[in-house]
């Protein structure tokens, strides 16, 4: 009920400003061509791990069939596709078919798992839903950004998004494809890590206490309010172009990126339009890939190594691409792990442990924004001071993640029994 109510008001405050939310764009996607075709296949893929093998093949050749109708009516009456993917109905018809299947045709503990199931994986797109919404709403609500604080206190580390922008065009067009398609199909990405997770349901007729759409789902409803607080563009739109053309450069600062850092001047906030979302501070892309890297280091060595390049190549891509500065990154590795400490606490029970390393994640967290904001000519004139704090903050709150996770897996796990000894005669 919360998470509906969440829903419902995001849709109220969209409507305010003239916008469709983020209801209204998942049910357009029944009939419209979807926006987020392969989005909509991994989340049904999510949905079919409560279903036996032969109903998973079932489900796949309707959604694929219901796709191809789809195409063929379109092409029939001359319908372009401007937007989004030529397939994706499909998918979500199948989610909402197996929805209905599940409240008639299904009882008990049988409909439970089931409506569990299709729940997870319409859950998975209309966080993505919201997640467009929440931006759409920051550009709107949010007329100055705080891209000259960053940028100074990005001095601190070196600018490494100029530095890894030079870096990234040198190797056009192979290397910005290549990041481009990682940076896009993050959430796939996730759904993979997930379905390793998740691939006993089916057996065991139960879900884990915790896997990594719950940790994704958390940090995409989050994560907005903090751009809300702390609305900043990134760097290709602050101080270049940007993703609009010639055009952004009426809003930049000035264009500079990635070729000449920006000056030591005293920041203030900047005006700026109302189409481009505020979503740098924390990055979400790089939270979500770390959340990525997590649950994949108890999977196979396959899985493992991919996790790592995920994580890598988000870094690469969101620093590459001037979508974000180097200390948003550092942000988002910290808020991921406090979420990700809170969300462990919460199923295995609060503790010290866990309400000392979630205030402590809270506190580095907001220590790092507020340092951000009323510090950054500091930082950017003692860089050598400054950056290897930041780093030194990041890197405790991963060992004290790391550090406490270890204890409470040693506490869960068994210890092993003593072998009978044969009694002597």
């Amino acid at each position: 009920m919360v998470t509906l109510g969440f829903f419902i008001t995001l849709e109220i405050a969209a409507r305010h400003y003239g916008l469709p939310g983020p209801m209204t764009t998942q049910a357009q996607e029944v009939i419209f061509a979807p926006k987020s075709g392969p989005l909509l296949y991994a989340s049904m893929a999510l949905m079919m791990v409560v279903l036996t093998w032969r109903q998973r093949f079932i489900a796949l050749g309707a959604a694929i069939g219901i796709d191809v109708v789809f195409v063929l009516v379109r092409w029939a009456v001359g319908a372009k596709i401007t937007e989004g993917h030529p397939f994706g109905n499909g998918a979500l018809w199948v989610m909402l078919g197996y929805g209905v299947i599940a409240v008639t045709r299904r009882t008990g503990r049988e409909r439970a798992l089931l409506l569990k199931g299709v729940g997870l994986g319409l859950l998975l797109v209309a966080g993505r839903k919201t997640g467009d919404t929440w931006l759409l709403i920051t550009s709107k609500t949010r007329p100055t950004v705080l891209d000259e604080y960053v940028a100074t206190a990005d001095h601190a580390l070196g600018n490494p998004s100029w530095l890894v922008g030079r870096i990234v065009r040198a190797t056009d067009p192979i290397g910005t494809h290549l990041l481009d398609w990682v940076y896009i199909q993050l959430a796939v990405a996730a759904v993979v890590v997930s379905l390793y997770q998740l691939r006993h349901v089916a057996v065991e007729r139960r879900f884990p206490s915790h896997y990594l759409v719950r940790t994704f789902l958390v940090i995409g409803l989050v994560g907005p309010a903090i751009y809300m607080i702390f609305p900043v563009v990134g760097p290709i739109f602050a101080y270049g172009p940007g993703a609009y053309g010639t055009g952004g450069l009426h809003w930049a600062v000035a264009d500079l990126w990635p070729d000449t850092p920006p000056p030591l001047n005293p920041p203030h906030p900047v005006p700026y339009d109302d189409i481009t979302p505020r979503n740098c501070m924390p990055s979400l892309h790089t939270a979500w890939a770390t959340a990525i890297f997590i649950h994949s280091r108890k999977g196979p060595r396959i899985l493992r190594f991919a996790g790592t390049f995920w994580l890598i190549a988000t870094l690469t891509a969101t620093l590459g691409f001037g979508y974000h500065y180097g200390v948003d990154l550092i942000a988002g590795v910290v808020f991921t792990l406090t979420i990700e400490a809170a969300l462990r606490s919460h199923e295995r029970g609060w503790d010290r442990s866990g309400l000392q390393l979630v205030a402590y994640g809270t506190a580095v967290f907001a220590a790092l924004l507020v340092s951000y904001r009323y510090l950054p000519m500091e930082m950017a004139k003692y860089p050598w001071v400054f950056g290897p704090l930041l780093i030194l903050a990041m890197t405790s709150v991963i060992y004290a993640y790391v550090r406490t996770t270890k204890l409470w897996e040693q506490k869960t796990t068994p210890a092993p029994q003593p072998e009978p000894q044969p009694e002597l005669v």
